[in-house]
């Protein structure tokens, strides 16, 4: 609770906390929008593939020309500008920078990265939730014997959501459920960078203003990102995923004591302890006021009768039965929080969230019939969605990871809504996120795990 605090007191110490920043896309740039504002930290290095692009990325967010002018890192270092350059290898061995944020938005990319990272024994807060979806558990173990702390990023919903399962469980309630909040009709599967601006909301006047990539958004709305954050939020708090997946039953904040209970009391759930979704749209497309669309929420369970008399004497709103009730936050911020992580990784030496279980996955679903010799093209693209499994179906058959399904050739047909196969797919398995996957899923099927 008193993270600026100990911010304030590192500006004034002349320590502050010393950062690298691999991608300066949506997420980076609003984070560099914020990181101006805050003591006791040093953007030390942003690197990016498109170096004039990250720069007018920051110039974007309020960045002088002569605060990103530092000509080398060294030089950065010793003055307290920041270098902007495209070696990303340069950033992570630099012995000034103490903590690394990933953000590239590229899983396969983004776990090389990692991976060095945690060899050169940097903190690092991994903003790339796509990696962290199919790789979360081995990752966390790989920096966990590296004695470094990894990190979830504090501003996307699962670490936020992993904050409000940590309040239930640090209160003492059983968590029924937890998620996120989502836009969702049935057909919104089929969406494809081209068609994402007719569903999301905004204009493509507003996308462009705002230099918002169609293919990322469009994640959010096939449903790929709601799984991929899924799947995060239940491998970090010890929650189930859906075995037919996530249901997006349609209701708002309010609602989600009734529905996010178990399908024999009345609600969506399987069974108590797993994670969904809640959609903002009924199935008629109309609007549902006070959505959770932006927010994400924890379902509690007042399990003894004196908890339910609480519950009543002081107004909480609960189901019918008074036995659930929920806290939520209607909003996150996104790479305008993202100086939590920051303060928690740097001052506390503790992750705003990450993987201690292999319990979700995601798996690459063909969006229509795809033939063979067709080239997938990822999450957001026209090919396939992300589908949240959990891991011991996805593992047991076989299925391709979404973060693995980024320019691979297709040997087999695949039908409409059916799973992607890893026999399915001309792949390398050679790289460093496909040979760290494969050995987690056979740490899984021999019980390793």
């Amino acid at each position: 609770m008193n993270l600026f605090t100990r911010l304030r007191e590192r500006a004034e110490e002349g320590r502050p906390l010393r950062l690298g920043m691999i991608g300066a896309g949506k997420f980076g740039t609003m984070f560099l929008a914020q990181a101006e504002r805050l003591p006791g930290i040093h953007l030390v290095a942003v690197a990016d593939l498109r170096v004039d692009a990250a720069r007018s990325n920051m110039a974007f967010a309020g960045w002088a020309d002569e605060r990103m002018s530092a000509p080398s890192i060294d030089d950065a270092a010793r003055t307290g500008r920041t270098h902007v350059g495209d070696d990303w290898q340069a950033v992570v061995r630099h012995p000034a920078i103490e903590i690394v944020i990933e953000c590239t938005g590229n899983p396969v990319a983004a776990v090389d990265h990692l991976l060095m990272a945690f060899d050169e024994h940097k903190h690092v807060i991994n903003v790339t939730v796509e990696a962290d979806a199919f790789l979360g558990y081995a990752l966390a173990k790989r920096a966990a014997k590296a004695g470094i702390v990894y990190s979830m990023a504090y501003g996307d919903q699962p670490a936020l959501t992993c904050d409000l399962v940590d309040w239930a469980r640090t209160c003492g309630f059983p968590v029924v459920a937890a998620g996120r909040g989502h836009k969702w009709l049935p057909h919104y599967r089929k969406s494809t960078p081209e068609t994402v601006w007719d569903h999301w909301g905004l204009t493509r006047e507003q996308a462009e203003r705002g230099r918002l990539n169609p293919k990322m958004f469009n994640a959010f709305l096939d449903g790929s990102k709601p799984a991929i954050e899924s799947a995060a939020i239940a491998n970090a708090c010890g929650l189930d995923a859906p075995e037919a997946g996530l249901s997006y039953p349609p209701g708002s904040a309010e609602d989600i004591p009734d529905l996010m209970r178990p399908r024999s009391e009345g609600g969506v759930l399987d069974r108590k302890g797993m994670v969904d979704v809640i959609s903002c749209l009924r199935a008629d497309g109309s609007r549902i006021e006070h959505d959770i669309r932006q927010g994400v929420w924890v379902c509690i369970e007042a399990d003894t009768q004196y908890l339910r008399h609480c519950l009543d004497e002081y107004g909480v709103l609960t189901d019918s039965t008074g036995r659930y009730c929920c806290n939520y936050r209607r909003w996150h911020l996104i790479g305008l929080e993202l100086g939590i992580s920051v303060g928690a990784v740097g001052i506390r030496h503790e992750p705003t969230g990450v993987a201690r279980e292999f319990r979700a996955d995601v798996a690459a679903i063909a969006k229509r019939d795809l033939a063979a010799g067709e080239s997938l093209d990822g999450e957001g693209g026209s090919t396939v969605a992300g589908g949240l499994r959990p891991s011991r179906i996805s593992v047991a058959g076989g299925y391709l990871p979404l973060g693995l399904a980024h320019h691979v050739r297709l040997v087999n047909p695949v039908a409409d809504g059916e799973p992607v196969l890893w026999s399915d797919v001309e792949i390398d398995r050679t790289g460093a996120a496909a040979r760290l996957r494969l050995e987690l899923e056979d740490d899984l099927r021999n019980g390793r795990l």
